[in-house]
């Protein structure tokens, strides 16, 4: 597994060609890999086609693929994927696939729910795609006998009359996460969560049910103080989101409903650590604490919640070590994501028990899985490192097996190394290098490029802290939706290969030692933080970062495009019409 396999001479020649590809009439690269990882190569795509052609013998039976889940993860690998080549199952407690992003307006009413869901039989059925659903959850994955076990969602099963079984040949866990709590004592039974449509309608009847609590009469100015602070524990995006559209609730609406107690409201942010919005560029952060104080959202940061009780939540200082506690009427938890009970029986049963999820490899398969992959919040990547393999990278680059490599034999295989292992490529871009040259310079002090040559002590030492750029991906939605759409990409070329999309490796011909797919990798697109006030923060590529009433517009512009359909196109945008004519819609419905 740890073994290299590269392209023969005339692979390497047929690269050549590619790269000054005079007289070459077929474009097409088949990009490549192996089960346990290699440099990447290129296939002439004519000898795959030839490699594809159906026999005249009787068509074998479709294979089943089988996909647990509806969410980002899941519904972005359906919609791409050719249904027509296999036997497709989907089987999800969800029948509807939800644009989350939208949770946060959905709790005060500026969006509707049914806006921003797509039923998953109407996606089928418009895009033309035989797939059969079943509305039940899986509760266990059995990788020996390539099944799984559900248990229908429909009623509340009681006597396990809705228990079944369905085969697979293919599996694709999507399941996504579910809410991490830390073991925090009164989480799960005094707070709300944010994580689906259902947890967005319950707290928007509870704010309501907050202000008409508030507003009887035999209710002290104390117990109003209580029952309308609102506390938000977790300052990422989805708090700092849903703390401004509660915000935006406050000032534009509730106060020309409630006039006589808008002077008892409170919003208060909860960040364990030194800034909300940590994972954004530090000027956005910034930029969000001082319109959020100047707004009188009240943000406490380095603050750990301890315990959370019917009327109290307990918070311990990082820094003081001292414990504070502050009544309140409505708490909304946002402060991590953790592993769905069937996820965590499933890494037991295959070794990746001390995981927080499951472990893929870069064609997102799961290791030691042969026929299970996993996508979304569910699984992380695990970027195999370049000095676990370097010793074998030199060895093959070294050509004329001289113990050295020249400068050229490095720019060789320089397009394979930075596909195989994407940290070199951002590494050197980091230390702002233009090229491999200036990394091997900085290491071994040679400014001569033209007679440069390194033996492998020094080859080790100019790559020795490239493994420092080896990063997880985020748990994003549009993370998750990338590697969808990869995978059905990798399922789409099925024919070439016949085990999994990342292989086989084809060990005879002239083709041998190459592979048919790249390693999955994540392009940021950028990502958005509403701030309330028509007022939004932005990280778009390049680094760029864009913060005021433009970029909301932007936000608007982007969030409206990026719908699964123009049903719920049109809703959305409707939606914020009607917000920005009538206002926000305070009944409790």
């Amino acid at each position: 597994m740890g073994f290299f396999f590269f392209a023969s001479r005339a692979a390497a020649r047929f690269l050549e060609e590619i790269r000054h590809p005079a007289g070459v009439s077929t474009a097409a690269l088949l990009l490549t890999a192996a089960s346990g990882g290699g440099i990447v190569a290129y296939a002439d795509s004519s000898r795959a086609e030839e490699a594809s052609e159906p026999s005249e013998q009787v068509a074998p039976r479709k294979k089943k693929v089988v996909v647990l889940g509806t969410g980002w993860a899941g519904t972005s690998f359906l919609k791409n994927l050719d249904c027509s080549r296999y036997d497709v199952k989907v089987i999800s407690p969800r029948n509807y696939f939800a644009f989350t992003p939208l949770l946060p307006s959905v709790t005060c009413g500026t969006v509707e729910a049914r806006s921003i869901v797509e039923p998953i039989r109407r996606m089928f059925e418009k895009k033309k795609k035989d797939v059969t659903y079943y509305e039940a959850e899986c509760f266990k994955i059995d990788a020996t006998k390539k099944a799984v076990h559900c248990r229908s969602a429909v009623g509340t099963n009681l006597d396990g009359n809705g228990d079944f079984l369905v085969d697979y040949d293919y599996l694709v866990v999507a399941l996504g996460a579910t809410v991490n709590t830390f073991n925090t004592p009164g989480v799960m039974e005094h707070c709300y969560f944010l994580k689906e449509v259902e947890d967005a309608q319950k707290i928007r009847r509870s704010v309501v049910d907050c202000f008409e609590k508030a507003s009887l009469p035999n209710i002290s100015e104390e117990e109003k103080r209580k029952i309308l602070h609102f506390v938000i524990i977790g300052g990422g995006p989805t708090g700092v989101e849903f703390a401004a559209e509660l915000h935006d609730f406050l000032v534009e609406d509730l106060v020309k409903i409630y006039p006589a107690i808008q002077e008892f409201v409170k919003i208060t942010i909860i960040q364990s650590g030194e800034h909300i919005l940590n994972m954004f560029d530090q000027r956005i952060a910034e930029f969000a604490e001082t319109k959020f104080l100047r707004d009188g959202i009240e943000v406490c940061t380095g603050f750990r919640v301890v315990n959370v009780s019917d009327d109290l939540i307990t918070m311990k200082s990082k820094s003081a070590g001292s414990e504070i506690s502050v009544p309140y009427g409505m708490a909304v938890w946002s402060a991590g994501i953790g592993t769905r009970p069937v996820t965590v029986d499933f890494m037991h049963q295959i070794g990746q028990a001390k995981r927080r999820s499951l472990e893929t490899n870069e064609w997102l398969r799961v290791r030691e899985c042969d026929s299970v992959y996993a996508i979304g919040d569910c699984a992380s990547i695990s970027q195999r490192k370049i000095m676990e393999d370097i010793s074998t990278i030199f060895k093959i680059a070294d050509k004329d097996n001289s113990g050295t490599l020249t400068l050229k034999e490095i720019y060789d295989i320089l397009e394979d190394i930075c596909i195989r292992y994407p940290q070199v490529e951002l590494y050197m871009k980091s230390m702002h290098m233009l090229d491999i040259a200036q990394l091997i310079e900085s290491a071994i002090g040679d400014s001569h490029k033209e007679s440069m040559v390194v033996d492998i002590e020094e080859f080790k030492k100019a790559l020795g802290h490239v493994d420092s750029q080896v990063k997880s991906v985020p748990a994003t939605a549009q993370v998750a939706a990338q590697q969808g759409y990869y995978l059905a990409d990798c399922f789409n070329k099925m024919d070439y290969c016949k085990d999994h999309p990342e292989g086989p490796l084809r060990m005879t011909g002239s083709a041998a030692g190459h592979h048919n797919f790249r390693p999955f990798r994540y392009k940021h697109l950028g990502q958005f933080a509403p701030l309330g006030g028509e007022q939004a923060a932005a990280e778009l590529p390049g680094d760029w970062v864009s913060m005021g009433h433009s970029t909301q517009w932007l936000w608007y512009s982007v969030y409206a495009s990026k719908q699964v359909s123009w049903r719920t196109r049109v809703l959305v945008v409707s939606d914020w019409t009607r917000r920005f004519i009538f206002g926000r819609d305070s009944s409790r419905i």
